[in-house]
């Protein structure tokens, strides 16, 4: 019975000129393995091999990341038969891979074993064939086979820009440095504002676009007279054809937000060609983090969060300290079905023509965590906002909402990091505490909680501070830089170079309560505090004056503060470890110190009032 729905000879049609004889092929899955993250990837993707087969042929290929789900959730399995909606067919040298973007498990046929014999698809003796056939069409008209063909090689897009035959179209997801001959189907679901630049080597002019399709998301930038040409071609929603030739570098990750390893960079030859079938758009993609939930995010994530809006405030302006630039910004109250609202940022034009009405659903993409005041949000350049999205999540608050949601009373984020009065957070803990429950701590997976302390030691004896990049816009890099000779410093990962460093603080100190004391690490923003100097002016006084130094750090201890702390169990030189890392720090509000107090002091006379009558 299974062995009958199987399309035999599929997999050896869908690399031929004209593509699978049938539209959604039925495949055999014989074998899933989980495909080992990049070395040195910072947010690695999990991500599938899955071997099928047609009991003829057997043909390796990659799961989209997104439709990781249906391996995750155990919904795949070795034996399975599946159906293919929507795939798209490559051949990388001698190699022929599928790229899974869609399909069907049919579970009326459960797990079977191998079913026939099938053999690896032999391709010695196979003409070249088109790299890209998609189900339903979804990348555009099939093409017809080309009538002469020299090379191995696959056909690409010709450079006639009113061509509508697309027949080597990639999938986002498979583009690398060692791909040329490629285009791709992509909707832009951002794009940034034409910007200038100025550095030692001249100036010059820029902007960047997000593009998306079924399989992920890729940042494109152009430069100088490329700017000319492709800045007004692009809109925000629109699909577009982007054809080689254009690089395929490695990712800026201080420019960009999305889970790529690469990015594209637009030459003067790219063709940019707008879909005339603007069906079948590439939907954004999100991965919602709710609002309550912000205290469990560390600082500087990015996330993405829905919410209705709530309050609306004027634009006002600021100007850069690092660029003595003006910036308008605008802040939103937004709020959801936790009943926690937050506070968050847009800028620049965005700020300046921002027109939802109130108690509008908006989604945001790509939004900074930031420990100001309590948790806030920014949204990034590089980042979007959708209102009244056409999704699940914006439909299920939009129910919510006007049901019950527009009589409840949200609580805040503002202040709830330093605030001790009564309305302090649940999860704050003595020292005495935190060192009893250290043995739960979870390699994988953080807890964060409040502690007042007073700061009893600092340590100096070793590393204090790091020499850091300058850079500062878009983003800051904060990397660590190289001095390779006197008064040169390099940054490996923006290919600058600067006469000094920006020190930033990486400071270890031991704090203390009436119950114990702990060590606690301390980046830069909790050093200022601290120290209360940079750390500029810490290292030159280290320098040109030890004994002051010395007693700097003597003054820095004996102060209490309020402290978010962020605790996590490390390997260290093969041991575990806990290390407890400072999110955020505030000085005692002493006015709510004593409130506090005078309040358990009622407690306690309340209680031994009440034992004078039992």
């Amino acid at each position: 019975m299974a062995e009958q729905a199987i399309t035999q000879g599929a997999i050896r049609s869908i690399f031929e000129p004209n593509g699978c004889f049938v539209e959604h092929p039925v495949l055999q899955c014989v074998q899933i393995k989980t495909m080992e993250p990049k070395a040195g990837d910072a947010n690695p993707m999990q991500r599938f091999r899955v071997v099928l087969s047609d009991v003829r042929n057997f043909i390796q290929t990659m799961v989209a990341t997104g439709i990781n789900d249906i391996v995750t959730t155990g919904k795949l399995k070795k034996g399975c038969i599946v159906r293919l909606l929507k795939y798209n067919a490559q051949q990388v040298k001698d190699k022929k891979i599928l790229i899974l973007m869609d399909m069907d498990v049919l579970e009326q046929y459960g797990e079977l074993d191998k079913i026939g014999q099938p053999e690896a698809l032999d391709i010695k003796d196979e003409k070249p064939q088109p790299a890209a056939v998609s189900a339903n069409n979804f990348y555009g008209n099939k093409p017809q086979p080309p009538q002469q063909q020299q090379q191995r090689s696959l056909p690409h897009h010709q450079s006639n820009p009113t061509s509508t035959a697309h027949p080597n179209i990639y999938p986002i997801e498979s583009l690398s440095p060692y791909a040329h001959k490629w285009t791709i189907r992509a909707r832009c679901t951002h794009k940034g504002e034409l910007k200038t630049w100025h550095n030692t080597k001249g100036e010059g002019k820029l902007f960047s676009v997000n593009l998306l399709d079924d399989t992920g998301e890729i940042r494109a930038t152009g430069f100088n007279d490329v700017c000319e040409r492709l800045y007004p071609i692009f809109e925000e929603g629109t699909v577009y054809y982007i054809s080689a030739p254009c690089r395929v570098t490695l990712a800026k990750k201080q420019f960009s937000n999305l889970p790529n390893d690469y990015e594209l960079q637009f030459e003067r030859d790219t063709d940019v060609e707008k879909a005339e079938d603007q069906d079948n758009a590439p939907q954004i993609r999100y991965n919602f983090t709710k609002i309550g939930e912000l205290n469990s995010v560390e600082k500087d994530t990015t996330i993405d969060t829905i919410g209705v809006l709530k309050e609306v405030a004027e634009v006002t302006t600021i100007t850069s300290k690092n660029t003595n630039k003006d910036f308008s910004k605008r802040e939103l109250t937004i709020a959801d079905d936790t009943q926690t609202s937050v506070r968050l940022t847009i800028w620049g034009k965005s700020a300046e023509s921002f027109e939802a009405p109130l108690e509008s659903i908006i989604a945001f993409k790509g939004a900074k965590v930031s420990d100001f005041g309590g948790r806030s949000l920014s949204l990034l350049s590089s980042g979007s906002m959708t209102v009244e999205p056409d999704i699940s999540e914006a439909h299920t608050l939009r129910g919510w909402y006007d049901g019950i949601g527009d009589n409840v009373q949200f609580s805040t984020h503002q202040n709830m990091a330093g605030n001790t009065g009564n309305s302090a957070r649940q999860d704050s803990k003595t020292i005495s505490q935190v060192n009893e429950e250290e043995s739960y701590l979870q390699q994988d997976t953080p807890t964060y909680f409040s502690l007042k302390a007073s700061v009893v030691f600092v340590k100096h004896n070793s590393t204090i501070a790091y020499p850091a990049c300058r850079t500062t816009t878009p983003t800051a890099c904060n990397k660590k830089i190289v001095e390779e000779n006197p008064d040169e410093w390099w940054c490996e990962n923006c290919s600058k170079r600067w006469d000094k460093p920006e020190w930033r603080y990486i400071l270890s100190i031991s704090v203390a309560d009436h119950t114990g004391n702990l060590y606690l690490s301390c980046f830069d923003e909790a050093g200022r505090m601290i120290i209360g100097m940079s750390a500029n002016e810490v290292m030159e006084m280290k320098d040109e004056d030890e004994p002051k130094f010395l007693t700097t750090m003597q003054d820095a201890t004996c102060k209490m503060f309020n402290f978010r702390v962020r605790a996590k169990m490390e390997t260290y030189q093969d041991q575990p470890k806990p290390r407890y890392q400072v999110q955020s720090i505030m000085p005692l509000n002493y006015a709510q110190e004593a409130n506090r107090l005078a309040e358990l002091l009622k407690q306690y006379d309340i209680n031994e009032s009440d034992s004078l009558f039992v």
